[in-house]
């Protein structure tokens, strides 16, 4: 087996570093089994998931599993397109395999953080789905 480290950076991440009142925790997407791991340092994203983003179980995981493949192709196209998206926002490629059962409380993270980044981002990853939500 091999491990997968993706730590998506935005914008704002060097104020968790340098600015010590910020106690926000990155969130960690894993599973273990699969040696497979997501670190997330994006202010705003452990608000999003407690307090916006549906309950676990609202989705069933197969959605979950398309929305995610989705948008880890859009995700990765402007992340290999530096020229024409913001370096900032996409810093790494997301190895995200289609034939692989990440289970669900990966994918309901990292569907929360794409739901979470193109609302902050103002940005749509394509799908229709409607990033302006308020709650």
């Amino acid at each position: 087996m091999f491990s997968v480290a993706l730590i998506f950076w935005s914008c704002s991440s060097s104020k968790i570093k340098n600015n010590t009142n910020i106690k926000e925790q990155p969130v960690v997407i894993a599973n273990d089994s699969l040696e497979y791991q997501i670190i997330i340092f994006d202010i705003g994203f452990n608000q999003f998931l407690n307090s916006v983003a549906q309950p676990k179980g609202f989705y069933s995981q197969n959605y979950l599993e398309a929305r995610n493949n989705a948008w880890v192709i859009s995700w990765n196209i402007r992340a290999n397109s530096p020229n024409q998206f913001n370096t900032n926002i996409y810093e790494n490629i997301i190895d995200y395999q289609p034939n692989i059962d990440y289970g669900y409380e990966v994918n309901y993270k990292l569907f929360n953080y794409f739901l979470f980044a193109q609302k902050k981002y103002k940005m749509s990853l394509g799908g229709g789905f409607r990033t302006n939500r308020t709650n």
